[in-house]
């Protein structure tokens, strides 16, 4: 238990099982999986959003901090501004999607190469938009539960995108909004500082019904290296965004 947690008892439990009064669902380490089945979230769409703000760092100087030990509860609030604020760290995170169908089709959703998919067809996973600074709408992919059963497993995961590995510098929260039933949150929380890729969380057909699994595991390569760790077995080669 983190020192924090000692002053206050509730924090873990209210954690682990997730906020009733937002209606929400939080994955952890401890509890890490969830049914969309027994949710009944399996039709309409299933929206997958990534959002993240930038935190500010000692760059600025060691000046901070003597007013925080002024204020010790300070120290449990660390500074945050909207990613595109200048002068801290330019991070462009990109939220993609490996899929794996029941014919065996495999492939990615993603803004490298403007790998958009469809909604409507295979693969039945849609990539809305590329935010390349942090706005409040984030990213969001959308799944097709009403194909649910053409889908064997997803992988979710998150990039920084040519830039310099800042994953500690962010504050990062992939959240799914079924159709039906609550959110699902799951916090990129860790530290990685050297990371570029993150798997967040799977998606595995298992017996018809739809398990979400935290993962959060960062890696410091990119997708090719999450394909690996994940057995997914494509050819990758290096992928361009379109000019802004």
């Amino acid at each position: 238990m983190a020192f924090w947690d000692s002053l206050w008892p509730r924090r873990e439990a209210q954690f682990e099982s997730g906020n009733a009064s937002t209606n929400s669902i939080v994955l952890s380490r401890r509890h890490a999986t969830v049914s969309l089945t027994k949710q009944g979230a399996l039709t309409g769409n299933l929206r997958v959003n990534l959002s993240w703000r930038m935190r500010t760092s000692d760059i600025e100087g060691r000046s901070r901090q003597s007013g925080r030990l002024l204020r010790p509860m300070k120290l449990f609030r660390p500074d945050v501004v909207q990613a595109h604020t200048q002068g801290v760290v330019n991070v462009d995170l990109d939220l993609g999607c490996m899929y794996e169908l029941k014919d065996g089709t495999k492939g990615v959703v993603q803004p490298l190469g403007n790998l958009i998919g469809d909604l409507n067809g295979p693969p039945y996973i849609r990539l809305s938009g590329d935010d390349r600074f942090g706005a409040p709408s984030g990213e969001t992919v959308y799944v097709n539960l009403d194909q649910r059963e053409q889908i064997k497993r997803l992988l979710f995961f998150v990039y920084i995108y040519d830039q310099t590995p800042a994953f500690d510098r962010t504050h990062a929260k992939v959240t799914l909004y079924p159709g039906n039933g609550p959110r699902i949150e799951i916090e990129l929380d860790e530290r990685a500082p050297q990371a570029r890729s993150c798997a967040v969380f799977t998606v595995e057909n298992v017996k018809d019904e739809l398990i979400v699994r935290r993962e959060v595991k960062f890696v410091y390569g990119f997708q090719s290296e999450l394909d690996r760790l994940y057995g997914w077995g494509m050819q990758w080669g290096r992928g361009y965004k379109s000019r802004t």
